[in-house]
């Protein structure tokens, strides 16, 4: 999670205008969550989906992306209208948006190298992507990302508390705040950088291996170009991902730059690019192009919609 808001520029918007912007995003965010949250009951409701390795990635990436909608939105709403919390409360909340934040890259990498397999090596992917094995690394990833935030918990912890007047903080809550020490801030850029770079080449690997094997009269061109299609979104939500973590930096030249209206609109502009947009991506990509899943999908609607409208006409 990074730095929603600067202090500076709230302070100067009248209510009405917080309140749209405000509207706008939650609005927006909670379209996105309606969908996610369609996808992922439609994901835990066949039996198909619940023991195929690509759903099983699909669905932790969904998971992620929706409950950092939900605490991304929380802290959005949070520094619009300058509401403070005490620290060890914002300190939960910077935990979890950092944990749901840093599990979405090691999932994607996962999806790259699944359709890897799925392509390069069609007799072993079975025998590989096993739904025991999938199960296994995503536990192993959820594992790892929570022992990351610990890390930065625990660097929050070395922070003199005892030497402030109270526990209330000064200024809302984001990641930024909760960066008291610049040992925090190194973490954390060290780690976004060694991950989003380890990412991209392992996605990138994969889509020249798969061009690779395309080429060979052996392959199914059909799963070939589909599988080269998927990394290259995988790729674009990487970077997307890879701009929310420099998206603070962006604000600040933003501000030396622009008026403070002006500055505004474009905050509220690189929020729903650099936040809301990337996690619309796996419902919107996904949900439609995977044939089953959109089958499924359809008839989730069907069903959930076809009997309201029904007893309505009667």
């Amino acid at each position: 999670m990074q730095d929603i808001s600067l202090a500076n520029v709230t302070t100067r918007l009248s209510l009405a205008e917080r309140i749209v912007s405000t509207t706008l995003t939650t609005a927006f965010c909670w379209i996105l969550i309606f969908l996610n949250g369609i996808m992922l009951f439609t994901l835990r409701n066949k039996c198909m989906f619940r023991e195929t390795s690509r759903y099983i990635l699909l669905f932790n990436l969904l998971l992620g992306d929706t409950l950092l909608l939900v605490v991304s939105q929380l802290m959005y709403c949070l520094n619009s209208f300058r509401i403070t919390l005490m620290y060890p409360v914002c300190s939960v909340l910077v935990l979890f948006g950092n944990l749901f934040s840093r599990i979405s890259p090691l999932v994607l990498v996962a999806m790259s190298l699944e359709r890897y397999v799925a392509v390069c090596h069609p007799l072993r992917h079975a025998s590989i992507m096993t739904r025991g094995n999938t199960v296994k690394a995503m536990i192993g990833m959820w594992i790892v990302c929570f022992i990351i935030v610990l890390i930065d918990d625990l660097l929050i912890l070395m922070f003199p508390f005892e030497q402030l007047e109270s526990l209330q903080m000064t200024q809302p809550c984001n990641s930024i705040a909760m960066s008291l020490l610049p040992l925090t801030e190194i973490f954390d850029n060290t780690y976004s950088v060694l991950v989003f770079f380890a990412a991209g080449l392992a996605n990138i690997s994969s889509y020249v291996g798969i061009v690779i094997a395309a080429k060979s009269a052996a392959t199914d061109k059909v799963s070939a170009r589909k599988a080269k299609n998927t990394l290259l979104l995988h790729l674009v939500q990487l970077s997307l991902s890879l701009l929310s973590v420099i998206y603070p930096n962006i604000l600040i030249i933003l501000s030396s730059l622009l008026n403070w209206v002006a500055f505004h609109q474009m905050q509220i502009f690189l929020f729903v690019c650099f936040f809301l947009l990337p996690r619309s991506l796996s419902s919107l990509v996904y949900g439609l192009r995977d044939q089953s899943l959109r089958i499924s999908l359809l008839n989730v609607f069907c069903c959930r919609f076809k009997g309201p409208v029904e007893a309505v006409m009667s």
